[in-house]
């Protein structure tokens, strides 16, 4: 059985985005959603919602999404949230210049 890896992303209570990586989407949500470690940046930004996820077979793969993602902004992140993929060049360019 094929072990996939998730990036993901998810929206606190603030407002803020949370972005991770994960073996086990389901277990690691329901860490995030009871608190389980009380240093986490989740833990006082409780409930959390799921807003983005994109599977990866390979690690490093996901590795460098997860870590590429965590550089961008929010209006970046939102993008990408939403599904404008097209968007995501543009944003790229106005932030180098």
């Amino acid at each position: 059985m094929q072990r996939y890896l998730t990036v993901y992303i998810l929206e606190c209570s603030d407002g803020s985005f949370y972005t991770g990586l994960t073996n086990d989407i389901d277990r690691r949500l329901f860490e995030h959603q009871k608190g389980l470690n009380t240093e986490s940046y989740t833990f006082n930004r409780r409930p959390v919602k799921l807003v983005f996820q994109e599977e990866f077979e390979d690690f490093d793969h996901a590795y460098d999404f997860e870590r590429q993602i965590k550089g961008w902004r929010r209006d970046k992140k939102l993008a990408l949230i939403e599904g404008q993929w097209d968007s995501l060049k543009d944003l790229a360019k106005r932030s180098k210049g």
